[in-house]
Protein backbone atom coordinates (compact mmCIF):
# COMPACT_ATOMS: atom_id res chain seq x y z
CA UNK A 1 0.00 0.00 0.00
CA UNK A 2 1.40 3.30 -1.12
CA UNK A 3 1.92 5.65 1.75
CA UNK A 4 2.24 8.66 -0.09
CA UNK A 5 0.04 10.37 -2.49
CA UNK A 6 0.21 9.69 -6.43
CA UNK A 7 2.78 11.25 -8.07
CA UNK A 8 1.81 13.20 -11.05
CA UNK A 9 3.21 12.42 -14.60
CA UNK A 10 5.12 15.36 -16.14
CA UNK A 11 3.64 16.69 -19.45
CA UNK A 12 6.57 16.28 -22.21
CA UNK A 13 6.63 18.84 -24.80
CA UNK A 14 7.41 17.99 -28.58
CA UNK A 15 10.64 19.17 -29.92
CA UNK A 16 10.30 22.53 -32.07
CA UNK A 17 11.97 20.89 -35.41
CA UNK A 18 10.16 17.15 -36.03
CA UNK A 19 7.10 18.37 -33.34
CA UNK A 20 7.75 14.64 -31.81
CA UNK A 21 7.93 13.76 -28.09
CA UNK A 22 10.26 11.15 -29.11
CA UNK A 23 12.84 13.25 -30.58
CA UNK A 24 12.06 15.49 -27.36
CA UNK A 25 13.09 12.74 -25.03
CA UNK A 26 15.89 11.45 -27.25
CA UNK A 27 17.44 15.05 -27.25
CA UNK A 28 16.96 15.05 -23.32
CA UNK A 29 19.13 11.99 -23.09
CA UNK A 30 21.84 13.16 -24.86
CA UNK A 31 22.02 16.24 -23.20
CA UNK A 32 24.93 16.93 -20.56
CA UNK A 33 25.20 19.22 -17.53
CA UNK A 34 22.33 21.44 -19.16
CA UNK A 35 23.04 22.03 -22.56
CA UNK A 36 20.64 21.17 -24.33
CA UNK A 37 21.20 23.61 -27.51
CA UNK A 38 24.71 21.53 -28.44
CA UNK A 39 22.63 17.90 -27.51
CA UNK A 40 19.92 19.52 -30.20
CA UNK A 41 22.60 19.92 -32.74
CA UNK A 42 24.02 16.52 -32.54
CA UNK A 43 20.08 15.36 -32.93
CA UNK A 44 19.32 17.13 -35.72
CA UNK A 45 22.71 16.97 -37.28
CA UNK A 46 22.71 13.22 -37.57
CA UNK A 47 19.16 13.27 -38.71
CA UNK A 48 20.59 15.13 -41.52
CA UNK A 49 23.05 12.42 -41.79
CA UNK A 50 20.31 10.05 -41.71
CA UNK A 51 18.59 11.42 -44.51
CA UNK A 52 21.91 11.41 -46.94
CA UNK A 53 22.35 8.08 -46.13
CA UNK A 54 19.38 6.07 -46.33
CA UNK A 55 17.54 8.85 -48.70
CA UNK A 56 14.27 8.27 -46.25
CA UNK A 57 12.85 10.35 -43.98
CA UNK A 58 14.73 10.79 -41.14
CA UNK A 59 12.17 10.58 -38.24
CA UNK A 60 10.77 7.65 -39.75
CA UNK A 61 14.39 6.00 -39.79
CA UNK A 62 14.34 7.25 -36.08
CA UNK A 63 11.16 5.87 -34.79
CA UNK A 64 11.72 2.37 -36.63
CA UNK A 65 14.99 2.50 -35.08
CA UNK A 66 13.47 3.25 -31.60
CA UNK A 67 11.37 0.50 -32.34
CA UNK A 68 13.31 -2.03 -33.28
CA UNK A 69 15.84 -1.70 -29.83
CA UNK A 70 12.64 -1.75 -27.87
CA UNK A 71 12.46 -5.11 -25.78
CA UNK A 72 9.37 -7.05 -25.30
CA UNK A 73 10.29 -8.94 -22.07
CA UNK A 74 13.45 -8.33 -19.52
CA UNK A 75 14.26 -10.17 -16.34
CA UNK A 76 13.55 -8.48 -12.87
CA UNK A 77 15.37 -10.44 -9.64
CA UNK A 78 13.02 -11.35 -6.76
CA UNK A 79 13.71 -13.14 -3.22
CA UNK A 80 11.83 -15.86 -2.56
CA UNK A 81 12.61 -18.36 0.32
CA UNK A 82 16.28 -17.06 0.91
CA UNK A 83 16.87 -17.14 -2.72
CA UNK A 84 16.87 -14.91 -5.44
CA UNK A 85 15.58 -15.65 -8.92
CA UNK A 86 15.76 -13.67 -11.84
CA UNK A 87 11.60 -13.30 -13.10
CA UNK A 88 10.85 -12.75 -17.30
CA UNK A 89 8.62 -9.78 -16.89
CA UNK A 90 6.84 -8.28 -20.27
CA UNK A 91 8.27 -4.32 -20.58
CA UNK A 92 5.51 -1.70 -20.52
CA UNK A 93 5.34 1.38 -22.64
CA UNK A 94 7.46 3.84 -21.20
CA UNK A 95 9.93 1.79 -19.79
CA UNK A 96 10.18 0.44 -23.56
CA UNK A 97 11.34 3.59 -25.18
CA UNK A 98 13.60 4.68 -22.66
CA UNK A 99 15.30 1.34 -22.66
CA UNK A 100 15.66 1.58 -25.96
CA UNK A 101 16.92 5.25 -26.44
CA UNK A 102 19.29 4.00 -23.29
CA UNK A 103 21.23 1.91 -25.28
CA UNK A 104 21.04 3.47 -28.61
CA UNK A 105 23.09 6.21 -26.96
CA UNK A 106 25.22 3.99 -24.88
CA UNK A 107 26.58 2.05 -27.93
CA UNK A 108 26.82 5.15 -29.95
CA UNK A 109 29.15 6.62 -26.92
CA UNK A 110 31.30 3.89 -26.65
CA UNK A 111 32.10 4.18 -30.38
CA UNK A 112 35.75 6.01 -30.72
CA UNK A 113 37.56 8.40 -33.15
CA UNK A 114 34.69 9.68 -34.47
CA UNK A 115 32.08 13.32 -33.79
CA UNK A 116 29.14 11.96 -31.66
CA UNK A 117 26.87 12.99 -34.50
CA UNK A 118 28.19 10.46 -36.72
CA UNK A 119 28.30 8.43 -34.00
CA UNK A 120 24.55 8.48 -33.31
CA UNK A 121 23.93 8.37 -37.32
CA UNK A 122 25.74 5.47 -37.66
CA UNK A 123 23.74 3.63 -34.74
CA UNK A 124 20.69 4.95 -35.75
CA UNK A 125 21.01 3.20 -39.27
CA UNK A 126 22.33 0.00 -37.59
CA UNK A 127 19.35 -0.20 -35.06
CA UNK A 128 16.89 0.99 -38.32
CA UNK A 129 18.72 -2.34 -39.85
CA UNK A 130 18.21 -4.32 -37.59
CA UNK A 131 21.85 -4.88 -36.41
CA UNK A 132 24.35 -2.96 -34.37
CA UNK A 133 25.02 -3.19 -30.87
CA UNK A 134 22.28 -1.89 -29.44
CA UNK A 135 19.90 -4.61 -31.27
CA UNK A 136 21.98 -7.02 -29.91
CA UNK A 137 21.96 -5.58 -26.36
CA UNK A 138 17.92 -6.42 -27.17
CA UNK A 139 18.52 -9.63 -28.14
CA UNK A 140 20.93 -10.37 -25.14
CA UNK A 141 17.95 -9.64 -22.30
CA UNK A 142 15.30 -11.87 -24.59
CA UNK A 143 17.86 -14.54 -24.41
CA UNK A 144 18.26 -13.98 -20.72
CA UNK A 145 14.11 -13.86 -20.43
CA UNK A 146 14.09 -17.17 -22.43
CA UNK A 147 16.25 -18.52 -20.34
CA UNK A 148 14.65 -18.07 -16.84
CA UNK A 149 11.32 -18.91 -18.31
CA UNK A 150 11.05 -21.41 -15.81
CA UNK A 151 10.60 -18.89 -12.84
CA UNK A 152 7.80 -17.06 -14.30
CA UNK A 153 5.65 -18.91 -11.87
CA UNK A 154 7.22 -17.07 -9.20
CA UNK A 155 5.51 -13.75 -10.94
CA UNK A 156 2.98 -11.30 -9.03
Amino acid sequence: MARRKKIKKRIKLPDVKYNSILVSDFINHIMKRGKKNAARKIMYDSFDILKKETKEEPLKVFEKAVDNVSPLLEVKPRRVGGATYQIPMEVKGERKVSLAIRWILKAARAKKGEPMRQKLAKELIDAFNNTGTAVKQKENTHRMAEANRAFAHFRR
